[in-house]
């Protein structure tokens, strides 16, 4: 995180996010939130859910952008609903989407929104923006106007806004999506070191960010938690359960009906198909080692019932 000399933001310790029981239905009757409870500790935590799971729904909400309609959100000591200028204080969030200004430089339009967040006196302000230039590794383009950064650099930007004051709540919405390999990587290499005092959630529809980031995950899919878990133990409960098998397309239906089908996709012409069974299926399958991907799809297909719903690390051998 930001070097704490830079900033006259007192240091806070650590606290978690408490969500209990939310749900938000939109005009439109698309019920976005159903009963959502969570547990979230500082560190990263991934969310993970399909397009339209209700996860931007939930950020906005943790971000006062909304209100649920009924539940209870506490950051620490702080109601996020009733108490939204004390959250706001402490929080940093990167949109899906948000703009910028072409024709501004990154240094001037950062120093501009530290002016926003608060940091009036000018030394101090110009420490922490070259500071967070510096970790977001745009302090050599910081003259550069953002109307020619490339996507990823465009994301290391929002970053670099989001941590202005040490926020305790850090809210990334599908921040790798659309940024090429070498630029995904950078990013997600930034993330990583942000997790130490903070909160930081990371709501996302590609598993490999969350295979690769968080210590803590949950899985979201028309507006419900079907999977609260740490990755490794979700991974590890799992082991002797997938089997593979390759397979013709025309094949699908009838595997279909006699297997219970996690995910199929396409390698070298043929369908590779993985099958959730806590014995081997037929002959002509093999045991594959599970990974996230593999939670991710039997959370979604309904391999994994209530009982699977909490998953801890010393539950399981890793």
């Amino acid at each position: 995180m930001l070097n704490r000399s830079t900033s006259d933001t007192v240091v806070k310790p650590p606290c978690g996010l408490t969500i209990r029981n939310v749900s938000k239905r939109y005009a439109n009757g698309v019920q976005a939130l159903q009963n959502v409870s969570l547990d979230i500790p500082p560190g990263m935590y991934g969310l993970l859910g399909p397009n339209g799971a209700g996860k931007s729904t939930l950020m906005r909400t943790l971000a006062t952008l909304q209100e649920p309609d009924s539940g209870q959100l506490l950051l620490g000591d702080i109601d996020v609903v009733q108490q939204k200028e004390a959250v706001r204080q402490t929080l940093g969030y990167l949109p899906q989407e948000f703009g910028v200004y072409p024709k501004a430089s990154a240094q001037e339009l950062l120093d501009y929104f530290a002016v926003l967040k608060g940091i009036t006196d000018r030394t101090v302000r110009r420490e922490t923006t070259e500071a967070l230039l510096r970790q977001t590794n745009l302090w050599d383009k910081r003259k550069q106007n953002l109307g020619g950064y490339s996507g990823g650099m465009k994301q290391r930007f929002g970053v670099a806004v989001a941590l202005l004051g040490n926020p305790r709540l850090l809210i990334v919405d599908e921040p790798t999506a659309g940024l090429d390999p070498a630029e995904r990587v950078r990013f997600l290499n930034l993330l990583s070191e942000l997790g130490e005092n903070s909160v930081v959630i990371l709501s996302t529809h590609i598993v490999a960010d969350v295979a690769e980031l968080c210590t803590n995950m949950a899985i979201i899919n028309q507006g419900r938690i079907l999977l609260e878990a740490q990755p490794l133990a979700a991974v590890a409960a799992l082991q002797g359960q997938i089997w593979r098998k390759l397979t013709d397309k025309h094949a699908l239906p009838a595997l279909a009906q006699e297997h219970r089908i996690i995910s199929a996709k396409l390698l070298s012409g043929r369908t590779l198909v993985h099958v959730h069974s806590p014995a081997r299926p037929a002959p002509g399958f093999e045991p594959v080692e599970p990974d996230l991907e593999d939670v991710y799809f039997s959370a979604l297909t309904g391999c994994l019932g209530p009982a699977s719903r909490q998953l801890k690390a010393e539950e399981v051998a890793l």
